[in-house]
Protein backbone atom coordinates (compact mmCIF):
# COMPACT_ATOMS: atom_id res chain seq x y z
CA UNK A 1 0.00 0.00 0.00
CA UNK A 2 1.80 3.55 -1.04
CA UNK A 3 1.71 6.09 1.50
CA UNK A 4 1.52 9.05 -1.21
CA UNK A 5 -1.56 11.04 -1.46
CA UNK A 6 -2.43 11.47 -4.85
CA UNK A 7 -1.61 14.82 -6.50
CA UNK A 8 -6.03 15.52 -6.27
CA UNK A 9 -5.72 15.05 -2.29
CA UNK A 10 -3.25 17.41 -2.08
CA UNK A 11 -5.06 20.64 -1.42
CA UNK A 12 -3.72 23.32 0.53
CA UNK A 13 -5.66 23.84 3.64
CA UNK A 14 -8.49 23.31 2.29
CA UNK A 15 -11.24 22.31 4.76
CA UNK A 16 -13.59 19.07 2.91
CA UNK A 17 -17.39 20.10 2.92
CA UNK A 18 -18.47 17.17 1.68
CA UNK A 19 -21.58 16.01 4.10
CA UNK A 20 -20.42 12.23 4.87
CA UNK A 21 -16.74 13.66 5.82
CA UNK A 22 -15.48 13.57 9.35
CA UNK A 23 -16.38 16.58 11.48
CA UNK A 24 -12.82 17.06 12.12
CA UNK A 25 -11.91 17.87 8.47
CA UNK A 26 -14.66 19.48 7.59
CA UNK A 27 -13.37 22.09 10.82
CA UNK A 28 -10.05 22.01 9.28
CA UNK A 29 -8.26 25.20 9.24
CA UNK A 30 -8.43 27.26 6.40
CA UNK A 31 -5.99 29.84 7.51
CA UNK A 32 -3.37 30.07 10.10
CA UNK A 33 -5.55 32.18 12.38
CA UNK A 34 -7.54 29.44 12.90
CA UNK A 35 -5.28 27.25 14.24
CA UNK A 36 -5.86 27.22 18.40
CA UNK A 37 -3.84 26.72 21.43
CA UNK A 38 -0.28 27.76 18.98
CA UNK A 39 -0.18 31.42 19.19
CA UNK A 40 3.21 31.03 20.37
CA UNK A 41 4.24 29.75 16.69
CA UNK A 42 1.26 30.94 14.08
CA UNK A 43 1.35 34.38 15.96
CA UNK A 44 2.55 37.35 14.11
CA UNK A 45 6.10 36.90 16.82
CA UNK A 46 5.91 33.11 16.33
CA UNK A 47 8.54 31.32 14.54
CA UNK A 48 6.14 30.50 11.97
CA UNK A 49 4.15 33.44 11.66
CA UNK A 50 7.38 35.50 11.37
CA UNK A 51 8.24 32.95 8.18
CA UNK A 52 5.00 33.72 6.38
CA UNK A 53 5.42 37.54 6.50
CA UNK A 54 8.85 37.04 5.18
CA UNK A 55 7.53 34.93 2.38
CA UNK A 56 10.43 32.37 3.05
CA UNK A 57 9.89 29.15 4.16
CA UNK A 58 12.51 26.71 5.90
CA UNK A 59 12.48 23.23 6.64
CA UNK A 60 11.11 22.65 10.27
CA UNK A 61 10.36 19.41 12.41
CA UNK A 62 6.65 19.96 14.11
CA UNK A 63 6.97 18.14 17.18
CA UNK A 64 3.53 17.94 19.21
CA UNK A 65 1.05 15.43 20.69
CA UNK A 66 -1.62 13.85 18.77
CA UNK A 67 -4.51 15.83 17.89
CA UNK A 68 -2.83 19.33 18.23
CA UNK A 69 -2.88 20.62 14.63
CA UNK A 70 0.63 19.78 12.46
CA UNK A 71 -0.87 18.24 9.63
CA UNK A 72 -3.52 21.38 9.09
CA UNK A 73 -0.52 23.42 9.82
CA UNK A 74 1.27 22.01 7.29
CA UNK A 75 -1.26 22.52 4.70
CA UNK A 76 -1.63 25.92 5.55
CA UNK A 77 2.16 26.43 5.14
CA UNK A 78 1.85 25.41 1.71
CA UNK A 79 -0.81 28.02 0.61
CA UNK A 80 0.42 30.88 2.18
CA UNK A 81 3.95 30.35 0.56
CA UNK A 82 2.48 29.43 -2.81
CA UNK A 83 4.29 25.84 -2.47
CA UNK A 84 3.28 22.81 -4.08
CA UNK A 85 2.07 20.77 -1.41
CA UNK A 86 2.77 16.64 -1.36
CA UNK A 87 1.87 14.67 1.47
CA UNK A 88 3.65 11.17 2.63
CA UNK A 89 3.66 9.29 6.00
CA UNK A 90 6.09 7.34 6.71
CA UNK A 91 4.11 4.11 8.17
CA UNK A 92 3.79 3.28 4.63
CA UNK A 93 5.82 4.96 2.37
CA UNK A 94 9.14 2.87 1.20
CA UNK A 95 12.23 3.50 -0.86
CA UNK A 96 10.21 3.20 -4.12
CA UNK A 97 7.57 6.24 -3.10
CA UNK A 98 10.95 8.56 -1.88
CA UNK A 99 12.73 7.87 -5.31
CA UNK A 100 9.05 9.06 -7.22
CA UNK A 101 8.55 11.81 -4.95
CA UNK A 102 11.89 13.63 -5.48
CA UNK A 103 11.87 13.41 -9.31
CA UNK A 104 8.40 15.07 -9.72
CA UNK A 105 9.41 17.26 -7.17
CA UNK A 106 13.17 17.79 -9.32
CA UNK A 107 10.82 17.97 -12.46
CA UNK A 108 8.75 21.03 -10.84
CA UNK A 109 12.10 22.84 -9.39
CA UNK A 110 13.58 23.35 -12.82
CA UNK A 111 9.92 24.57 -13.96
CA UNK A 112 11.01 27.29 -10.78
CA UNK A 113 8.52 25.75 -8.28
CA UNK A 114 9.33 24.60 -5.10
CA UNK A 115 7.94 21.75 -2.93
CA UNK A 116 6.63 21.57 0.59
CA UNK A 117 6.70 17.76 1.50
CA UNK A 118 5.07 17.31 4.44
CA UNK A 119 6.11 13.56 6.14
CA UNK A 120 3.87 12.21 8.85
CA UNK A 121 5.47 10.48 11.02
CA UNK A 122 8.63 11.12 10.13
CA UNK A 123 10.24 9.26 13.14
CA UNK A 124 9.30 5.75 11.64
CA UNK A 125 11.83 6.16 8.25
CA UNK A 126 15.24 4.47 9.17
CA UNK A 127 18.90 6.84 9.46
CA UNK A 128 19.08 5.90 5.24
CA UNK A 129 15.70 6.78 4.41
CA UNK A 130 16.18 10.18 6.21
CA UNK A 131 19.51 10.42 4.89
CA UNK A 132 18.03 10.35 1.88
CA UNK A 133 16.31 13.94 2.04
CA UNK A 134 19.45 15.73 2.55
CA UNK A 135 20.55 16.84 -1.22
CA UNK A 136 17.28 17.58 -2.01
CA UNK A 137 16.82 20.09 1.33
CA UNK A 138 20.33 21.30 0.55
CA UNK A 139 19.40 22.74 -3.16
CA UNK A 140 16.03 23.95 -2.09
CA UNK A 141 14.07 21.54 -4.00
CA UNK A 142 12.05 20.25 -1.25
CA UNK A 143 10.90 22.51 1.99
CA UNK A 144 10.57 19.63 4.45
CA UNK A 145 8.02 19.81 7.07
CA UNK A 146 8.02 16.36 9.08
CA UNK A 147 5.40 15.45 11.71
CA UNK A 148 6.32 13.64 14.75
CA UNK A 149 4.92 12.74 18.32
CA UNK A 150 8.54 11.65 19.30
CA UNK A 151 11.42 13.63 20.67
CA UNK A 152 13.23 14.69 17.48
CA UNK A 153 16.86 14.38 19.61
CA UNK A 154 16.44 10.40 20.03
CA UNK A 155 14.69 9.60 16.34
CA UNK A 156 16.03 11.61 13.72
CA UNK A 157 19.58 12.11 12.01
CA UNK A 158 21.86 14.72 13.52
CA UNK A 159 22.32 15.77 9.84
CA UNK A 160 18.45 16.06 9.07
CA UNK A 161 18.10 17.90 12.36
CA UNK A 162 21.08 20.75 11.75
CA UNK A 163 19.09 21.58 8.19
CA UNK A 164 16.03 21.71 9.86
CA UNK A 165 14.56 23.84 12.67
CA UNK A 166 12.52 22.03 15.59
CA UNK A 167 9.27 23.70 16.57
CA UNK A 168 7.42 22.70 19.51
CA UNK A 169 3.61 22.44 19.62
CA UNK A 170 1.64 22.52 22.64
CA UNK A 171 -0.80 20.14 23.52
CA UNK A 172 -4.49 22.08 23.72
CA UNK A 173 -5.57 23.42 26.88
CA UNK A 174 -9.15 23.77 28.15
CA UNK A 175 -9.62 27.05 26.63
CA UNK A 176 -8.35 26.02 22.90
CA UNK A 177 -10.33 22.50 23.36
CA UNK A 178 -13.24 24.74 24.41
CA UNK A 179 -12.65 27.21 21.20
CA UNK A 180 -12.96 24.11 19.14
CA UNK A 181 -16.49 22.72 20.30
CA UNK A 182 -17.92 26.26 19.32
CA UNK A 183 -16.29 25.92 16.16
CA UNK A 184 -18.37 22.29 16.13
CA UNK A 185 -21.39 23.84 17.12
CA UNK A 186 -21.71 26.38 14.95
CA UNK A 187 -20.77 24.29 11.84
CA UNK A 188 -23.34 21.68 12.84
CA UNK A 189 -25.56 24.98 13.76
CA UNK A 190 -26.61 22.96 17.17
CA UNK A 191 -25.74 22.86 20.50
CA UNK A 192 -24.11 20.10 22.00
CA UNK A 193 -26.50 18.13 24.39
CA UNK A 194 -24.51 18.39 27.66
CA UNK A 195 -24.83 20.19 30.89
CA UNK A 196 -21.64 22.68 31.85
CA UNK A 197 -20.80 20.17 34.01
CA UNK A 198 -20.39 17.18 31.57
CA UNK A 199 -19.03 19.57 28.27
CA UNK A 200 -16.03 20.00 30.72
CA UNK A 201 -15.72 16.64 31.61
CA UNK A 202 -15.70 16.14 27.92
CA UNK A 203 -13.32 18.43 27.28
CA UNK A 204 -11.08 16.61 30.32
CA UNK A 205 -11.81 13.49 28.43
CA UNK A 206 -9.52 14.94 25.53
CA UNK A 207 -6.24 14.79 27.41
CA UNK A 208 -5.69 18.21 24.68
CA UNK A 209 -6.07 15.83 21.51
CA UNK A 210 -7.98 18.10 19.62
CA UNK A 211 -8.64 15.31 16.71
CA UNK A 212 -10.06 12.93 19.37
CA UNK A 213 -12.53 15.68 20.87
CA UNK A 214 -13.93 16.12 17.43
CA UNK A 215 -14.57 12.62 17.08
CA UNK A 216 -16.53 12.47 20.48
CA UNK A 217 -18.55 15.44 19.48
CA UNK A 218 -19.45 13.99 16.47
CA UNK A 219 -20.63 10.83 18.29
CA UNK A 220 -22.51 12.74 20.26
CA UNK A 221 -24.00 14.98 17.27
CA UNK A 222 -25.21 11.71 15.87
CA UNK A 223 -27.49 10.79 18.59
CA UNK A 224 -30.66 11.37 19.49
CA UNK A 225 -31.05 12.97 22.87
CA UNK A 226 -33.91 14.13 24.41
CA UNK A 227 -31.70 15.95 27.72
CA UNK A 228 -28.41 17.23 28.52
CA UNK A 229 -26.34 14.59 29.77
CA UNK A 230 -24.70 15.06 33.06
CA UNK A 231 -21.09 13.62 33.46
CA UNK A 232 -22.13 10.16 34.63
CA UNK A 233 -24.56 9.65 31.66
CA UNK A 234 -21.76 10.93 29.31
CA UNK A 235 -19.38 8.34 30.69
CA UNK A 236 -21.56 5.70 29.77
CA UNK A 237 -22.12 6.64 26.27
CA UNK A 238 -18.07 7.35 26.04
CA UNK A 239 -15.15 6.86 26.69
CA UNK A 240 -12.04 8.59 27.31
CA UNK A 241 -8.72 9.10 25.68
CA UNK A 242 -5.96 6.68 26.54
CA UNK A 243 -3.22 8.58 27.34
CA UNK A 244 -0.39 8.88 25.51
CA UNK A 245 2.28 6.74 27.18
CA UNK A 246 4.97 4.70 24.99
CA UNK A 247 6.99 2.32 27.74
CA UNK A 248 10.24 2.58 25.43
CA UNK A 249 10.01 6.16 24.26
CA UNK A 250 9.87 10.00 25.66
CA UNK A 251 6.91 9.71 27.78
CA UNK A 252 8.60 6.73 29.80
CA UNK A 253 11.50 8.59 30.70
CA UNK A 254 9.43 11.98 31.37
CA UNK A 255 7.61 10.22 33.95
CA UNK A 256 9.90 8.60 35.27
CA UNK A 257 12.27 11.59 35.61
CA UNK A 258 8.96 13.41 37.23
CA UNK A 259 8.81 10.55 39.29
CA UNK A 260 12.18 10.70 40.90
CA UNK A 261 12.47 14.01 41.31
CA UNK A 262 9.41 14.27 43.10
CA UNK A 263 10.73 12.04 45.54
CA UNK A 264 13.77 13.83 45.26
CA UNK A 265 11.86 16.92 46.25
CA UNK A 266 10.12 15.47 49.26
CA UNK A 267 6.81 15.94 47.32
CA UNK A 268 4.48 13.14 48.23
CA UNK A 269 1.45 13.89 46.70
CA UNK A 270 3.04 14.68 43.01
CA UNK A 271 5.38 11.36 43.51
CA UNK A 272 2.08 9.40 43.87
CA UNK A 273 0.24 11.50 41.13
CA UNK A 274 3.36 9.94 38.59
CA UNK A 275 3.20 6.88 40.01
CA UNK A 276 -0.16 6.55 38.87
CA UNK A 277 0.16 8.36 35.83
CA UNK A 278 2.69 5.20 35.07
CA UNK A 279 0.73 2.37 36.57
CA UNK A 280 -2.20 3.45 34.88
CA UNK A 281 -0.49 3.60 31.64
CA UNK A 282 0.26 0.28 31.78
CA UNK A 283 4.23 0.66 33.09
CA UNK A 284 5.35 -2.38 34.28
CA UNK A 285 5.02 -2.34 38.28
CA UNK A 286 8.84 -3.94 38.43
CA UNK A 287 10.54 -1.12 36.50
CA UNK A 288 8.97 1.53 39.02
CA UNK A 289 10.21 -0.50 41.86
CA UNK A 290 13.23 -0.45 40.59
CA UNK A 291 13.44 2.65 40.27
CA UNK A 292 12.34 3.21 43.96
CA UNK A 293 14.94 0.92 45.25
CA UNK A 294 17.76 2.63 43.13
CA UNK A 295 16.49 6.14 44.81
CA UNK A 296 16.38 4.70 48.89
CA UNK A 297 19.99 4.24 48.13
CA UNK A 298 20.92 6.92 45.93
CA UNK A 299 18.52 10.19 47.66
CA UNK A 300 18.36 8.76 51.09
CA UNK A 301 20.81 6.61 52.45
CA UNK A 302 22.13 6.74 55.37
CA UNK A 303 19.71 9.48 56.46
CA UNK A 304 17.08 6.96 56.36
CA UNK A 305 18.55 3.23 55.97
CA UNK A 306 15.10 1.96 56.45
CA UNK A 307 14.05 3.17 53.19
CA UNK A 308 15.91 0.42 51.03
CA UNK A 309 14.24 -1.95 53.18
CA UNK A 310 10.56 -0.53 52.94
CA UNK A 311 11.52 -0.55 49.22
CA UNK A 312 12.68 -4.28 49.05
CA UNK A 313 9.90 -5.36 51.31
CA UNK A 314 7.75 -3.85 48.34
CA UNK A 315 9.05 -5.87 46.02
CA UNK A 316 8.85 -8.41 47.97
CA UNK A 317 5.11 -8.40 48.63
CA UNK A 318 4.29 -7.05 44.97
CA UNK A 319 5.73 -10.44 43.75
CA UNK A 320 3.87 -12.27 46.84
CA UNK A 321 0.69 -10.53 46.09
CA UNK A 322 0.31 -9.22 42.07
CA UNK A 323 -1.61 -7.00 41.19
CA UNK A 324 -3.58 -4.87 42.02
CA UNK A 325 -3.37 -5.79 45.59
CA UNK A 326 0.76 -5.62 45.59
CA UNK A 327 0.39 -2.12 44.13
CA UNK A 328 -0.28 -0.54 47.80
CA UNK A 329 3.11 -1.68 48.49
CA UNK A 330 4.39 0.04 46.54
CA UNK A 331 2.47 3.28 47.19
CA UNK A 332 3.59 2.56 50.92
CA UNK A 333 7.20 2.44 49.79
CA UNK A 334 6.75 5.53 47.31
CA UNK A 335 5.44 7.79 50.33
CA UNK A 336 8.14 6.11 52.47
CA UNK A 337 11.07 7.03 49.95
CA UNK A 338 9.08 10.52 49.97
CA UNK A 339 8.80 11.47 53.55
CA UNK A 340 12.32 10.44 54.68
CA UNK A 341 15.22 12.70 55.21
CA UNK A 342 17.19 13.41 52.05
CA UNK A 343 21.06 12.41 51.68
CA UNK A 344 23.06 11.75 48.49
CA UNK A 345 26.22 11.37 50.78
CA UNK A 346 26.51 7.41 50.39
CA UNK A 347 26.24 8.30 46.45
CA UNK A 348 28.62 10.88 46.10
CA UNK A 349 31.03 8.97 48.25
CA UNK A 350 30.86 5.73 45.85
CA UNK A 351 31.63 8.37 42.95
CA UNK A 352 34.47 9.82 44.86
CA UNK A 353 35.59 6.13 45.78
CA UNK A 354 35.43 4.28 42.24
CA UNK A 355 37.57 6.95 41.16
CA UNK A 356 40.77 7.47 43.63
CA UNK A 357 40.39 3.20 43.26
CA UNK A 358 41.03 3.87 39.73
CA UNK A 359 43.78 6.16 39.97
CA UNK A 360 45.95 4.26 42.80
CA UNK A 361 44.16 0.66 42.06
CA UNK A 362 48.22 -0.82 42.70
CA UNK A 363 48.66 1.05 46.25
CA UNK A 364 49.71 -1.91 48.76
CA UNK A 365 47.74 -1.57 52.42
CA UNK A 366 50.12 -1.45 55.25
CA UNK A 367 51.43 -4.44 56.27
CA UNK A 368 50.12 -4.14 60.17
CA UNK A 369 46.19 -4.61 58.75
CA UNK A 370 47.61 -7.56 55.88
CA UNK A 371 46.50 -11.42 56.76
CA UNK A 372 49.45 -13.59 57.35
CA UNK A 373 48.25 -17.29 56.90
CA UNK A 374 51.75 -18.73 56.19
CA UNK A 375 55.16 -18.09 58.23
CA UNK A 376 56.90 -16.83 55.41
CA UNK A 377 54.51 -13.69 55.37
CA UNK A 378 54.62 -13.47 59.15
CA UNK A 379 58.37 -13.50 58.63
CA UNK A 380 58.49 -10.16 56.29
CA UNK A 381 56.00 -8.68 58.52
CA UNK A 382 52.51 -8.96 57.71
CA UNK A 383 50.39 -8.33 60.32
CA UNK A 384 53.16 -6.71 62.28
CA UNK A 385 51.57 -4.42 64.97
CA UNK A 386 47.99 -4.74 64.04
CA UNK A 387 46.05 -3.40 67.33
CA UNK A 388 42.79 -5.37 67.42
CA UNK A 389 40.25 -2.60 68.14
CA UNK A 390 37.78 -4.69 70.55
CA UNK A 391 40.56 -5.04 73.02
CA UNK A 392 41.49 -1.12 73.93
CA UNK A 393 39.70 1.03 76.14
CA UNK A 394 37.68 3.05 73.48
CA UNK A 395 36.44 -0.48 71.28
CA UNK A 396 38.86 2.12 68.79
CA UNK A 397 42.44 1.67 67.92
CA UNK A 398 42.61 4.71 65.37
CA UNK A 399 45.68 3.25 63.51
CA UNK A 400 46.07 4.56 59.80
CA UNK A 401 44.57 1.99 57.46
CA UNK A 402 45.36 3.92 54.06
CA UNK A 403 48.21 3.01 52.07
CA UNK A 404 51.95 5.11 52.91
CA UNK A 405 52.05 6.53 49.71
CA UNK A 406 48.47 8.19 49.94
CA UNK A 407 47.17 10.11 52.23
CA UNK A 408 43.65 9.77 54.17
CA UNK A 409 40.59 10.38 51.78
CA UNK A 410 36.85 11.64 53.05
CA UNK A 411 34.73 10.26 50.83
CA UNK A 412 31.71 9.99 52.88
CA UNK A 413 30.38 13.74 54.45
CA UNK A 414 27.23 12.75 55.98
CA UNK A 415 24.84 15.31 55.96
CA UNK A 416 23.24 16.86 59.26
CA UNK A 417 19.77 15.31 58.91
CA UNK A 418 17.35 12.58 59.86
CA UNK A 419 20.23 9.55 60.87
CA UNK A 420 23.02 10.92 59.22
CA UNK A 421 22.93 13.63 62.01
CA UNK A 422 23.93 10.65 64.58
CA UNK A 423 26.64 9.44 61.99
CA UNK A 424 28.04 12.56 61.78
CA UNK A 425 28.42 12.76 65.58
CA UNK A 426 30.50 9.36 65.21
CA UNK A 427 32.83 10.34 62.98
CA UNK A 428 33.60 13.59 64.95
CA UNK A 429 34.34 11.53 68.24
CA UNK A 430 36.19 8.76 66.50
CA UNK A 431 37.89 11.71 64.74
CA UNK A 432 38.94 13.85 67.86
CA UNK A 433 39.84 9.97 69.55
CA UNK A 434 42.29 9.39 66.75
CA UNK A 435 44.00 12.76 66.73
CA UNK A 436 44.48 12.04 71.01
CA UNK A 437 46.49 9.10 70.10
CA UNK A 438 48.26 9.60 67.17
CA UNK A 439 49.04 13.06 68.86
Amino acid sequence: MSGLFDDKNDQHGEADNTPDAPLADRLRPRQLVDIVGQDHLVGTEGTIGRMVTAGRLSSIILWGPPGTGKTSLARLLAYQTELHFKSISAVFSGVADLKKVFAAAEMRFQSGKATLLFVDEIHRFNRSQQDSFLPYVERGTVVLVGATTENPSFELNAALLSRAQVLILNRLDPAALGHLLERAEKLEDKSLPLTSNAREALIASADGDGRFLLNQAETLFSLDIKNPLDPAQLAKILHRRMAVYDKDREGHYNLISALHKALRGSDPQASLYYLARMLVAGEQPLFLLRRIVRFASEDIGMADPQALVQALAAKQAFEFLGSPEGELAIVQACLYCATAPKSNAAYKAQKAAWKSARDTGSLMPPQNILNAPTKLMKEIGYGEGYNYDHETDDGFSGDNYWPEDMQPQHFYQPVDRGFEHKIRERLDYWENLRAEKTG
